[in-house]
């Protein structure tokens, strides 16, 4: 009895990982951006075999806390597919375990990402600022932090 009661105890003391991800389709996507009209929105799509990927996480992480209100979704997107309990670990190591957070259901699905962002074939890291009016900022490649804050600000600003 002991043994597992200890065990119960070791289990409830370790912090819990995120959800798994959800996967985004087509119709996904159309819902998520619906979902979001009239709001400045980040939309990262990242993937656990992208070196930049990995690195910048903490930094989208970072900006989460700063701004809690933010209205970020990390996408994982890799082409190699991945473990949703990897994916979390990850994601919960950047801070972002509370973000939402989705997979691509089908990363070879070019309609899909034609659709995401028609100059997209599936480069990472790629984020999309949409702005309150959806505008769409297309950021390909690692993102410059102070630049997402000054449009964050701009986005705020014009909503006064």
């Amino acid at each position: 009895m002991r043994p597992l009661l200890l065990a119960a105890l070791l289990l409830l003391s370790l912090p819990a990982l995120a959800a798994p991800p959800q996967p985004l389709d087509q119709p996904g996507w159309a819902a998520l951006r619906s979902a979001h009209a009239g709001q400045p929105t980040i939309v990262h799509f990242w993937g656990l075999s992208c070196g930049p990927c990995l690195v910048e996480l903490p930094e989208w992480g970072a900006l989460l806390r700063q701004r809690p209100g933010l209205d970020l979704i990390v996408v994982e997107a890799d082409q190699v597919e991945a473990r949703p309990d990897r994916i979390a670990a990850v994601l919960d190591k950047a801070g972002l375990g509370q973000a939402k957070s989705r997979t691509l259901a089908d990363p070879f699905d070019d309609r899909l990402r034609y659709r995401i962002d028609a100059g997209w074939a599936g480069e990472l890291p790629l984020t999309l600022l949409i702005g309150r009016d959806g505008t769409v900022t297309r950021v390909l490649g690692g993102a410059d932090f102070a630049a997402v804050r000054r449009w964050l600000n701009q986005q705020t600003e014009q909503h006064r």
